[in-house]
């Protein structure tokens, strides 16, 4: 298959030379998709490690600074005396500012809003706790606390990831259709156009696997080189993605990077890419001789 030799014309045809442009498109299609498939999978599992285990308890303001302090110490109490509690914190009112930043901007001080006090609470590993039983231990020393296990963000986030997931999947369904589509389309018609010279060689004794991997060899080294082309392309699309959304606000979108175990992935798909053009190639040319004969 992979013989220079070649007794078929097939370097002139026309209209494989598109050919390579074709699986150059789709590879950098299938590179974009899978890149995206990949950075939702990563970003899925930091948030889900991030906030799975978490707890936040939410206390009204009073407008009182004294009986805020209280039932803050009050709450503070509750968790410490909380076995499942592995730390908490009460975050100050420049770290809540900051955290709400993006939507209200950087004019809003301290004091200029009625804001809840807020811990983080972080609960130890692969343990469980009745959050009825502890909102009822809090609502009986502060009332109008409130407990956010964040189940419910947690739950959309997934759903919302699962979509995104299935349909970069289905696009990368849709590519390799498309790809063995065209291959398919490319063979038959290098088959009529070269007819004659095929029967001449059945008729010196060649067997139809050698027409064959004629074709084979040539669809592989379209595809390799197309695939390339697509890699190169997508390469700098994805870099130049990654550029954009670092420079936006870190809170609104959590850090876009690949794991070097996902470029070698991105990096495979032109030889994936190849070796299905081959295999495709191989498998309507022995078909398609087949009903010929």
């Amino acid at each position: 298959m992979f013989s220079r030799r070649s007794d078929l014309p097939l370097d002139r045809d026309e209209q494989s030379r598109f050919l390579s442009w074709l699986i150059a498109f789709m590879v950098f299609l299938a590179v974009l998709a899978m890149a995206g498939l990949l950075v939702l999978n990563s970003i899925a599992g930091r948030w889900d490690q991030g906030v799975r285990g978490t707890l936040t308890v939410q206390i009204a303001p009073a407008n009182d600074p004294v009986k805020d302090d209280v039932r803050l110490r009050a709450a503070v109490a509750v968790l410490a005396s909380t076995p499942e509690v592995e730390r908490y914190e009460a975050m100050s009112e420049t770290r809540l500012l900051r955290l709400l930043e993006p939507w209200l901007g950087t004019l809003v001080e301290a004091g200029d809003l009625p804001l809840p006090q807020l811990i983080d609470v972080e609960l130890k590993p692969e343990s469980t706790i009745d959050l009825a039983v502890l909102t009822q231990q809090l609502l009986a020393k502060v009332p109008g606390a409130s407990i956010d296990d964040h189940g419910i963000w947690l739950e959309r986030l997934v759903r919302l990831i699962v979509t995104v997931e299935g349909v970069a999947t289905a696009i990368l369904a849709f590519i390799g259709f498309a790809t063995v589509g065209t291959v398919v389309f490319t063979t038959r018609t290098g088959l009529a156009i070269h007819k004659e010279a095929i029967e001449v060689l059945h008729l010196i004794g060649a067997q139809d696997s050698y027409i064959a991997r004629q074709f084979a060899g040539r669809a592989l080294s379209l595809g390799l080189r197309g695939g390339l082309m697509g890699l190169v392309l997508a390469v700098p699309t994805v870099f130049g993605i990654g550029y954009l959304a670092g420079r936006m606000e870190n809170m609104l979108i959590p850090e876009f990077a690949l794991l070097p175990i996902y470029w070698a992935a991105l990096a495979a798909l032109p030889v994936a890419v190849a070796l299905l053009a081959m295999l495709t190639a191989r498998f309507t040319v022995m078909r398609t001789l087949g009903r010929m004969l």
